[in-house]
Parts: structure tokens; sequence; C-alpha cells
């Protein structure tokens, strides 16, 4: 035994007060301190102003990233209360901002619905934070205090002047703090993506994102629907054709339990089901989610025997044959909502399940029998689907990989990897038979294997997954990666740890890389949202000087080396070759050395915003597809291994 562990006494025991357990564990409370962590304190001050618009006392929010990136959140609710607190013994505005766990949302009356992180956003906020000043209007009159490293009080709640009668609300600034956080950059597209989500989902709010760090920028951009989730089916199915003209809108209350459904079909394959919690996106579902679910299936598949589109002898629709090209955003706005799990991903409430059946069915049933020229289009839908899931079955059955001896080579095309431990194994997938070649003599044997692709692979944004599966090159992927697809998906069988996508860096490779990045997030998302997949960085520019040899990924790294050269050196400059020009010594030493090469690793912190993405650039519409592939994905960081 450590002689050392054996003086383990009540000296040991380290008792961390007020805001100084947030400041020693940041990740407890935000997630992390990257530069998700830096955007969540804005939503912890923006989702007070929303509880104040939940409650009927606030019309108008605006965010302000000033310069400097510290940010300003306004509002026009009621003002928080100014006086003293009893249990505190200071103005109840520093109470909020400097006591974790006090604020109007545990059922003091202050609050009916509310998000965030229930009590604790704004003292989390003042804790992670170089300073903060909160101004409150209230009664005629303004207040202000401000905090400083970490919440420390520095001015008391102080009138500071006087304004209008009518004027209420709550202005808040803050600056993270460099020390806790990895950046202090904000990101205007992140905020606005998320500010015009709250907008959908809170009908008749009005808010305003600007960027005071872009002198340009002196108006920002303002969001309001009246029509709150119906709007933003509208705006997800904008690239898409919907199949009938009517956005399918039902709600209902229930015990102080509001909740609503907006859903339209469109002619593709993929859906887009979103749901929410009081404003929280539920992105592993709940009770909510699972109540209109299994009516929708259930209601479906009664109106379709009733018609007799569905035959005695026909198997009943299944849930995948119901959502098939169906874009639909569930919101329950609960007072005592029960989440499961630490990030709120998922809504444990059991009463909420037949809630969400009832409103739904009865909402849904209603419109079916009231539009039947649209509900034989959408019934139709829904069968040709289930037709297709049937025929895709028997193409998925060829796709399973059941040992080492069925997919030797896949006939010439895969040459695997010696190693049998998927931790350490990689998959580059290559762009054609030449580069292919050079791949695989270049490569470690041991841990990376090679499938070369030949020509490029069907865009499944556009397909079935019947069509699909009878595609060669991607029943080579699926059976390379070993998991299935649809409700066969195991990740725990996943063969390789890294997927790595290795194209030209030329448009006809970004056009590959983008449909294999569709094919991954349509078939595999569980891939991709658990790190696996990558895209392989070949330079661009060789640079020579001496006997150093210096590889950029671009004009500007190659600007940047040459800049800080000595003057007088005497260097060379070469435009790399493609991938299929270079031997297996340049591929290795510039693209698969796992000690010199970069690659960029694929991330989705947006499943919504993704969506809309692939949907819109890999849709129907070229222009934006165009776009896409010039500017590159728009869904990665950099990241050197």
């Amino acid at each position: 035994m450590n002689e050392n562990n054996m003086h383990y006494n009540e000296n040991d025991i380290q008792v961390l007060e007020g805001l100084e357990a947030v400041r020693k564990r940041p990740g407890m409370y935000i997630g992390t301190t990257d530069v998700k962590g830096l955007h969540h304190l804005v939503w912890e001050i923006v989702d007070n102003a929303i509880d104040e618009a939940l409650a009927g006392f606030c019309n108008h929010i605006e965010v302000v990233i000033n310069k400097g990136n510290s940010i300003t959140v306004k509002d026009n609710g009621r003002g928080i209360p100014v006086g003293i607190h009893p249990k505190t013994g200071v103005s109840t505005v520093e109470t909020v901002y400097t006591v974790l766990h006090a604020g109007g949302k545990f059922g003091g009356g202050g609050y009916k619905v509310s998000g965030g992180l229930h009590g604790v956003g704004a003292s989390v906020v003042n804790a992670l934070s170089k300073w903060v000043t909160v101004t409150v209007y209230k009664d005629g009159k303004i207040y202000e205090t401000k905090f400083e490293n970490g919440g420390k009080t520095v001015q008391k709640l102080t009138e500071i002047g006087t304004c209008e009668e009518n004027r209420t609300g709550t202005t808040v600034s803050f600056k993270p703090d460099p020390e806790i956080f990895d950046t202090d950059i904000y990101d205007y597209e992140t905020l606005k993506v998320r500010i015009r989500e709250l907008a959908f989902l809170n009908k008749g709010l009005s808010l305003t994102i600007r960027d005071d760090r872009d002198m340009e920028d002196t108006t920002g951009e303002t969001f309001l629907y009246e029509g709150g989730i119906s709007e933003y089916v509208k705006f997800l199915n904008v690239s898409k054709t919907p199949i009938h003209d009517e956005i399918i809108h039902l709600e209902g209350e229930e015990d102080g339990i509001f909740f609503e459904v907006a859903m339209q079909y469109n002619s593709g394959y993929n859906d887009s089901i979103y749901s929410f919690v009081n404003n929280i996106n539920t992105h592993d579902g709940g009770t909510h989610e699972e109540g209109v679910r299994r009516a929708l299936t259930r209601v479906i598949n009664n109106y379709a025997r009733k018609a007799n589109i569905l035959k005695e002898k026909d198997e009943s629709l299944t849930g995948d044959d119901v959502k098939e090209g169906l874009t639909m955003i569930i919101s329950c706005k609960h007072p005592n909502p029960q989440f499961e799990g630490q990030t709120k991903g998922r809504l444990g409430n059991s009463e909420v399940r037949k809630l969400a059946d009832n409103v739904f069915s009865a909402g849904f049933e209603r419109f079916l029998m009231e539009n039947p020229k649209e509900a034989r289009i959408i019934i139709e839908k829904t069968v040709n689907a289930s037709v297709a899931r049937i025929a895709a079955r028997k193409a998925r059955e060829s796709t399973r990989r059941k040992g080492d001896l069925d997919v030797i080579n896949f006939g010439g095309k895969l040459e695997d990897c010696k190693e049998k431990d998927p931790s350490v194994c990689e998959l580059f997938i290559v762009e054609g038979d030449s580069a292919g070649g050079s791949a695989v003599k270049g490569r470690d044997a041991m841990t990376q294997a090679i499938l070369p692709l030949r020509g490029k692979i069907l865009n499944v944004e556009k397909a079935r997954v019947d069509r699909a599966l009878s595609n060669e090159e991607i029943r080579t992927i699926i059976t390379a990666f070993g998991t299935g697809i649809g409700d066969a998906f195991d990740l725990s069988k996943l063969r390789y740890n890294k997927i790595i996508i290795m194209t030209d860096a030329d448009v006809d490779g970004s056009h590959i890389r983008v449909l294999l990045l569709t094919l991954f997030y349509r078939f595999f998302k569980p891939i991709v949202e658990a790190g696996h997949v990558y895209a392989a960085q070949p330079p661009l520019f060789c640079i020579k000087h001496g006997k150093t040899i210096k590889y950029v990924l671009n004009e500007e790294e190659r600007d940047t080396y040459i800049a800080s050269l000595n003057p007088n050196t005497k260097y060379d400059i070469f435009r790399m070759k493609g991938l299929g020009e270079m031997d297996a010594e340049e591929l290795n030493e510039t693209t698969m050395d796992i000690n010199k090469r970069i690659l960029r690793k694929i991330t989705v912190d947006d499943a919504i915003a993704a969506d809309e993405a692939f949907s819109l650039l890999m849709g129907e519409e070229v222009e934006p597809r165009r776009k896409f592939i010039e500017e590159n994905a728009k869904y990665v960081e950099n990241l050197d291994i």
C-alpha cells in the first residue's frame, strides 16, 4: 500500500464555495470549454430572456457581438427584481448572478415554463467570465451592477439614471474568461442559426443578432415568425419538393403541458424529424417523439386499410415507411420536464407520450378525412417506401460482412489490413485506381486498409435505399464498414477506427468527398457523430530550399512559410501532382504517414443545420451545390493527427 494514501483525513476534503466550483469544473455546467462551451454562455443568458417571452412579458431580444468578442444580450421583459433578497441580504440581481440555484424557476410562480440550466445559468456565465455588467430597466429607473474575475462583485446594484416609465427589461454584457476557454472568438453564423431557430420555436417573438466587429453590419438580422414551427417546416423544405401544399399543424394542451406538431411530406427519401422541449433540442428524442411516431404509424395504417390502398394480404407499414420524405417539428412546453442525461438530449416524462399520441392522432386523422386527395398522395408514398424497403432487405443481406474470407479484396477492390483490432485500423477510401495502387504500396499494411473508388458514387440524397443498395460501390463500402445499415446498424461492429476520405484537392475531388459525406450522413450518421470520419489533406505545394522539403496545404501557408525564410534563401516551389500521379513514397510522406499527415475531422455539431445543408446542396438545385464544392465542407474542423 502507498504510504501517502494512508494519511487521508478531514484536511483532504476540499469545500469549494460560491462560484469557485464552477471555475474548478466548468465542464460539469457547460459541457466543454472549447468553442461549443463558449457559445453555450450566450444561450444561458438568451434562455433567461426567452423565459420572459414564454411567460408573456417579452417580445424582443437582441444579441450583439461586440468588438473584442464580448457579448451583449438585451430584452424588454419585466427586468430582474432589484430589491434586497431576504435570504442573501444583497440585491436580487446580485443574488441571481452570484448564487448557484437562485432564480425564478423553482416553483415560486416566476415562470411556468423555462429552459436553460434551471437557476444556475446566469451565475455560471458570471463565474466563467472576465467581467459581467447587468443593467436593469424598471419602474422608470436604471440600475447597474458589475462583476469581474469570475463573479466577484465590484459594483453593487446602483441606481444610475432614469428612463421612460414604461421601459422595462434587462441588458447583460459579458466577456468570457480566456483562462477558461480554448478560444474567445465568437462565430456569427453559429449564433445566427440558433437565434433563427428560437424565433421559429416562439411565434411572435422578434430576435435580432448584430455583429459590431464588422463595421458594415450596422442593423444586423431580425427573425420574427408569426407562423411558428409551421414556418420552420417551410424553411427546412425550401430545397425540397413538397407533395402536398398545406403544412399540417396540430396542437393541444393538458394539465399545463402545451404540445404542437408541424409536418409536411416531400418527394425525397430522407426524413427530417426534430423535437424540442422548452426550446431545447431533444436530439435523442423521448416520450413526446415516441407518442407522435407511434400515432403516425397507426393512423396511416388504419387509413390505408380503410381506403383499401393496403390489401388484407399486404404487410403493415412500418415506422420507417411512414417517415420517408417527412419533415416534422415537434415542440412541447412543459412546466416540469424530466430530461434523461446531463445534456438534456431525451425527454423522460411518461405522461407526455399519451398526450402526444392523443393530440397527434386526433388532428392527423381529421386532416386525412378532410383532405382525401392529399391523404392518398401521402399514403401512396408510404406504400411505395414499403415496397422499396422489402426490396432493400434482400439487397442488404448481401452486404453483411460475415468473416474475413467473405471480404478479402471484394473482387479486387479492398486491400484490407492485417490487424484485426478496430481501434488501431484505418480505412482509406481513395479516388481512382491509380491513386489506390500508390496508396496500397505506400501504406502501413498492418493497420491501413485501402478501398479505391471507380468514378463518382451515387448521390443518395436523390435515391431510395433500394436503389442505393444496388450500387456496387455503395454495397462495397457498407460491407467494408461491417456495421450494416438501417435497423441492422451496429456501431460496435465498425471495422475501422478512422474512415479517411482521400481525394484530390480539386473540384472533382471535392465533389466525390461531398458525395461520400452525404452517404455517411444519411446511412451511417452515428459513425460521423462518433468522430470516426476524416478527410485527408494532400498538400498543394512543395517548397525546397537546401536539403529542406516543406509541404503546405494552400497559398496562404505557402506565402507565410516563404516570408519566414531568410531573405537570402534560395528556394523552389512546386505545385503538387494529383494523388494518382504521386508515387507510393510521395503519397506516404505527404498524406498517409501518421507522423506527418494532416487530417480534417468531420463533425456534425448541429444536426438540423447539417440536414438542411445536405438537402439544399445535394438535392435538385445545382447552384448551391456548386458553391458548396467551391467553399468546401462547412462542418469540419482542422485537426493535426
